[in-house]
């Protein structure tokens, strides 16, 4: 452990009442997985929190791979620390118990079928400043709105988002991949990331079509920034086919997109967050390099549209924004679950299942 930095008790319990939530216990085997470039806070409070539960918790450490350009990477959700090989997969895969601190996290790694596939339950920790998960404490009453939101959306048949900007967006669910993310693994095969606090639907192909128009306030999580003036983007059977705006931060846009393949440029996910506690004002308080934008995508009331990558469609890129939009109105068929940015219906909180 001596090359790890230190941590504390304050993250260290945190992080264990969150794995014994996940169903982690004394005498349970797990894997931490980390790579060269992870938080080093974050991997010894894994550590440290597994023991404290009587867990046997060991260490798989990869190395992060160079990345050979053409663009920095940053919050894609994609770890490439893997890299496809199938003896450390294996490793990981004999476990019941998966911690991930890589850098990115195997959200969208395609590393990460396999390893549910084997009956693994991930708990997937995003790259935050430990800070962020003193506050952002697990809340039983907003997880059981979180679960049965997504039962609603597993019911219906098309999500619309509108708001007074401009966006226009339909998404057909038929064949979508969803998931109510409390922060909490659900069981054998399953992946939670934490923070939680969104429920999200990664559509199947041909599924997408409208207007998203990002207004002033809303967050691009991958330049880290809140939007200074409108950028609207035209999707079409999926794919962002058009970026139009008048500021600079269009142009950064469209000149980043532009470095990677189509599949930059289609759908990856949708949906809204539920977390009370998360807050959409906390980005100037931190330096870009500490924290990986997880309190922006959970904020109650958000709309998040997002491009990049979609396993559930077969598409996978390392191009990936995460774009929570405030004053959104959301439409799961005729039930309304966010109105002008607020939660609603199933959502709000006292609102009956």
């Amino acid at each position: 452990m001596s090359r790890h930095a230190p941590s504390e008790w304050r993250w260290i319990s945190r992080f264990a009442d969150q794995f014994k939530l996940s169903g982690l216990g004394a005498g349970d085997e797990c894997v931490v997985l980390s790579e060269s470039s992870s938080r080093p806070e974050l991997v010894a409070t894994a550590v440290l929190a597994a023991e404290s539960l009587g867990a046997r918790p060991f260490e798989i450490v990869m190395r992060s791979p160079a990345n050979e350009g053409p663009v920095a990477l940053r919050s894609t959700g994609t770890s490439l620390a893997l890299g496809g090989m199938s003896a450390a997969v294996t490793a990981i895969s004999s476990v019941p118990f998966v911690i991930d601190v890589t850098q990115e996290g195997l959200l969208h790694s395609r590393e990460l079928r396999p390893i549910l596939a084997a009956g693994c339950r991930v708990l997937m920790i995003s790259n935050e400043s430990p800070e962020v998960y003193e506050r952002l404490r697990h809340n039983p009453e907003v997880a059981q709105r979180i679960t049965e939101a997504h039962d609603l959306m597993t019911r219906s048949r098309i999500m619309r988002a509108t708001s007074e900007a401009g966006t226009d967006l339909t998404v057909e669910l038929a064949d979508a991949f969803t998931a109510g993310s409390t922060g909490v693994v659900s069981g054998p095969g399953s992946i939670a990331h934490w923070p939680g606090g969104l429920v999200l639907a990664f559509p199947g192909r041909h599924r997408v079509n409208g207007t998203v128009v990002l207004a002033p306030g809303d967050v691009n999580l991958t330049f880290k920034h809140y939007v200074q003036s409108p950028i609207t983007l035209t999707i079409e059977d999926d794919y962002v086919v058009d970026i139009a705006g008048s500021g600079y931060q269009t142009d950064m846009l469209k000149s980043y997109m532009s470095a990677f393949d189509k599949d930059a440029y289609a759908t990856s996910h949708v949906g809204w967050g539920m977390n009370p506690g998360a807050r959409w004002d906390y980005l100037e308080l931190y330096d870009r390099a500490q924290h990986n934008g997880t309190e922006a995508r959970a904020f109650e009331g958000n709309f998040m549209y997002s491009t990049g990558a979609n396993e559930n469609a077969e598409r996978f890129s390392v191009c990936h924004f995460d774009i929570p939009m405030r004053d959104c109105n959301v439409f799961l068929d005729d039930h309304q679950v966010v109105t002008a940015g607020a939660l609603s219906g199933i959502a709000k909180k006292g609102a009956n299942a």
